[in-house]
């Protein structure tokens, strides 16, 4: 019997383009995949469960983990630490389904370096302006966090030739969002 061919996806985007919301929405739509989960230091929103949204850790605990080099990329974003684990990783590729990692920028960047297979989903929004409403309504950051967010969003559109598929998350249209994302991951099976 052959062995499948394992894809890895990775979801990446502009700070609240909605990369989670679009992974939520793919397992609500029956796509059958396995996720990475990713360890961070920031705490827990409304709704996030430890295992199933991130691993949460202390400071010193993702120090600790970087020493030990358990992380394949980490990064401090926004004051918090996000990392994925080797060990993550390789629970996520056991299952034989393909994969989806939601990650920033930086992270997907460094992530599509070290592994040959990747695929890169990067989520964007109509406009910057429309960002801005977006974390406003989120209601998660200060005045001071948005403006870097929208920044560093910025930055981020200078760097859209490096992905394999671009998306516009439209106001009002996540289904829509999350079937062009889900086709793509079909298309690439």
């Amino acid at each position: 019997m052959k062995n499948k061919k394992i894809k890895f996806f990775i979801i990446s985007g502009l700070s609240g383009a909605g990369k989670d919301s679009v992974v939520e929405g793919l397992k609500k739509e029956g796509l059958k995949f396995s996720r990475v989960i990713t360890t961070t230091t920031r705490p827990k929103r409304k709704g996030e469960r430890e295992g199933r949204s991130y691993h949460f850790v202390s400071d010193q605990r993702f120090r600790e983990m970087i020493r030990k080099k358990c992380f394949l990329e980490w990064a401090r974003v926004y004051g918090y630490y996000y990392g994925n684990t080797k060990k993550e990783i390789a629970r996520a590729l056991e299952k034989r389904l393909p994969v989806i990692l939601a990650v920033d920028c930086q992270g997907a960047m460094t992530i599509k370096k070290k592994m040959s297979g990747v695929r890169v989903i990067f989520l964007i929004v109509e406009s910057l302006k429309n960002l801005e409403k977006r974390l406003i309504k989120r209601g998660q950051d200060s005045q001071e966090v948005i403006k870097r967010r929208i920044k560093k969003a910025k930055e981020e559109l200078k760097t859209l030739k490096n992905w394999d598929y671009i998306v516009v998350n439209k106001e009002n249209k996540l289904k829509e969002t999350i079937n062009k994302v889900k086709n793509i991951i079909l298309k690439n099976l």
